[in-house]
């Protein structure tokens, strides 16, 4: 077998007859055949979720990328869930924060915070979810059932050992159970041994009609956003709307951008001040090179379902090589989104002072840097 990669006038191969998997190879041409500025040993920044384990269980399944998939990924730890119409994520709590993402369909969280407020919301496609450290929460598919992406706020966090409500209650003698609900001990008697986790239900009527009836008064901030309304980021390359603590006030932990890369655009070199960056590749397909400093850097291929990571302060790009749009998200353990544009860094620097760094021309100087915020770039052949 044989794979080649051209590089201006040369072509580089590398060839073997040995064993292979083709499909893999065809996906990530750049790990087999790298390019010639790739240098240094980096570890893996790329999972896929179709190797992560599937936990499947009536009314739905999920399989998580953690730090034990992914070693690099210290910061940030992330859950991709589907929920069948009635389908239920058991009432539960962890110590860690959840923020989501909704992909397809629809569902319905509910909650309550430390003042004994209630929250109860249906997420849309485009919606956003976040549950503080500690906050009891559950997730149901409505009528077309849900697909999202979960992301914690610790790489280390699994969602096969979170809080949940059947698994406390079989793990409580039935004598103090009477004790705290006042009923007799055989009120317990067909209680579960353990955990529901996920499992089939209803799909529930409007929300007026499932309330409560003491129901207490609502949260004041929202536990959930819609992405979707944020005004974008808009260039002819493509797009970028940002969530963080600025317009969603409750994401005290998780920030995240949106990004739509065009085919032939590129999402710009830039690198992160504030914390390491997580990804999720929602459509298309495409790739990144991370510069880890010291001479050292290496370039992924990703596609729809594979897990990214960027660690701490090393610049990158994210470059759409199809021909159909490339959609991902950015996520960050922070309560704002910051980078630090290459492009723009260079535009507020005396041109002096790069020509001493550089062989740059005035033309570039003038008339290929940019001093506005475009975190997605895309050129004509005659350089505009």
């Amino acid at each position: 077998m044989k794979n080649c990669r051209s590089r201006g006038e040369g072509t580089r191969e590398a060839t073997s007859g040995g064993a292979r998997n083709p499909e893999l190879d065809r996906q990530n041409p750049d790990t087999i055949v790298s390019p010639e500025t790739d240098h240094g040993t980096m570890p893996s920044l790329k999972f896929p979720y179709e190797l992560s384990h599937m936990r499947i269980q009536e009314g739905g399944w999920s399989r998580e990328v953690t730090a034990r998939e992914m070693p690099a990924s210290d910061t940030i730890a992330g859950v991709n869930m589907h929920l069948e119409p009635g389908g239920v994520r058991e009432l539960h709590w962890h110590k860690e924060a959840e923020w989501a993402f909704m992909i397809k369909g629809s569902a319905r969280v509910t909650a309550i915070d430390q003042e004994g407020q209630i929250f109860v919301d249906d997420v849309e496609e485009g919606g956003l979810w976040y549950f503080p450290p500690g906050i009891p929460h559950s997730i149901k598919g409505l009528e077309h059932g849900a697909e999202f992406i979960l992301v914690f706020d610790d790489g280390y966090f699994s969602e096969n050992s979170t809080f949940s409500i059947a698994d406390w209650f079989a793990h409580t003698p039935k004598d103090v159970l009477a004790a705290n609900f006042g009923v007799p001990e055989e009120t317990f008697d067909n209680f579960l041994d353990g955990e529901l986790y996920m499992f089939q239900g209803e799909v529930p009527g409007p929300i007026i009609q499932e309330l409560p009836e003491d129901a207490n008064r609502g949260v004041q901030s929202p536990f959930t956003f819609s992405l979707y309304d944020v005004e974008p980021v808009k260039t002819k390359g493509g797009t970028a709307r940002i969530a963080d603590s600025s317009n969603f006030k409750q994401s005290k932990t998780v920030a995240a951008a949106l990004v739509e890369v065009e085919p032939g655009g590129i999402r710009e070199m830039h690198w992160h001040p504030n914390q390491a960056e997580w990804q999720f590749y929602l459509e298309g397909q495409g790739r990144m090179t991370v510069f880890a400093a010291t001479g050292k850097a290496r370039t992924y291929d990703y596609r729809e379902g594979d897990a990214g990571y960027v660690p701490f302060a090393m610049g990158h790009y994210i470059q759409n090589t199809g021909d159909t749009t490339l959609k991902f998200l950015e996520m960050f353990r922070s309560d704002r989104f910051e980078e630090i544009s290459l492009s723009r860094w260079m535009s507020q620097t005396p041109p002096k002072l790069l020509k001493e760094h550089l062989p740059l021309s005035d033309d570039f100087i003038n008339n290929h840097l940019h001093s506005d915020q475009r975190p997605v770039v895309k050129w004509d052949q005659d350089g505009q």
